[in-house]
């Protein structure tokens, strides 16, 4: 496949609750114009009867994106599904994958992987309901449901039900035990498994999920995987993604720089802040932009100082760019060392 037809899934970032929000959204799109980005999770509660605008809504910049729904529900999941598509996402995912009580509780995300008949139905009336690709998010297991077969089961299930896409979080979820802030570390990731899966199921397109930590590590698993999908990494570095359209999609363009993201970052920032949301909502999407170089303390402080003052605007953003060096500003890499231009 020429590189120029690599579709969005060959790189993405990860739904990530409080994180992935259509501010963060539009601000990882001034560094990476073809990686496929994901809302964060919503339920469909929250569609139906709740706020559309607010849990739905995005610019016209973000595409590629979809739509990662927390539910288990057919017909509600049916029903959200289509209004995915009259809002104009791009795709719309299960979530198979959150370990945390709240959403156990509600009979969804990562328990789910215990009753695959469950998601095949919600996958068959999703699919009914709308043209756009239907995907599942989920783990490799979950507490003692974690035997490769019982993972082949269910991606199998699934996949008969007419799902042909799999993001696989490569490491097992405890429901039960450990907070999900303890299950992003334990028990090990195991990105054999996945690679295992797609040997095993090669008509399907299987993406890869969980520590990955840079373009590198995502080039390396390109070569068995179908895509990567980098989650806490792009967010806390989130300038790994500069190179992205060039190193992994191989545009044929020059990366952006910091300062160009911010600058590009600018009118978004501006006609939210008339629209009454204030600077540190989508200031904080970008603290991590400078991790490691200088002047990211600066950066920082002046934010989060300065940002929370009432009718604070752009002008703080230009104090906090005063601070940084012009040779990190205008560095075009996309890993954490400046180096030379």
């Amino acid at each position: 496949m020429a590189p120029s037809s690599l579709p969005p899934h060959t790189l993405s970032v990860a739904p990530m609750m409080d994180w992935t929000d259509r501010h963060c959204r539009a601000f990882h799109r001034t560094l990476t114009r073809r990686a496929l980005l994901y809302t964060e999770m919503v339920t469909t509660g929250a569609i139906i009867h709740g706020d559309r605008e607010r849990h739905l809504g995005f610019g016209a910049a973000e595409h590629p994106v979809a739509l990662q729904l927390g539910g288990s529900d057919a017909p509600a999941l049916a029903e959200c599904a289509r209004i995915a598509q009259d809002w104009g996402y791009d795709e719309v995912n299960l979530n198979c994958g959150c370990p945390s009580d709240r959403v156990s509780s509600g009979s969804f995300g990562a328990c789910l992987m215990g009753t695959p008949d469950v998601v095949a139905r919600a996958v068959e009336a999703m699919r009914s309901a709308t043209t756009l690709p239907v995907t599942v998010k989920h783990r490799i297991g979950i507490d003692d449901l974690d035997s490769y077969d019982h993972l082949t089961a269910f991606v199998r299930t699934v996949a008969d039900a007419g799902c042909g896409t799999f993001i696989v979080h490569a490491r097992k979820a405890w429901l039960s035990g450990l907070s999900p802030k303890q299950n992003r570390e334990i028990p090990p990731l195991r990105h054999d498994v996945v690679q295992q899966l797609k040997a095993d199921f090669p008509h399907l397109t299987v993406v890869l999920n969980g520590g990955v930590l840079s373009l590198d590590a995502a080039q390396d698993a390109l070569g068995w995987a179908d895509g990567v999908m980098i989650g806490r990494a792009a967010y806390q570095e989130p300038f790994i993604l500069a190179r992205a359209d060039q190193d992994i999609f191989g545009e044929d363009t020059a990366p952006v720089t910091r300062r160009d993201a911010i600058e590009a970052f600018m009118p978004y920032v501006a006609a939210q802040l008339e629209r009454g949301q204030p600077l540190p909502r989508m200031m904080k999407h970008t603290l991590g932009l400078f991790a490691g170089q200088p002047g990211a303390r600066h950066w920082k402080r002046t934010l989060s100082e300065q940002g929370h003052r009432p009718g604070a605007g752009l002008d703080v953003v230009r104090e906090a760019l005063a601070g940084v060096p012009d040779s990190v500003l205008d560095a075009r890499s996309g890993v954490g060392e400046v180096q030379p231009v």
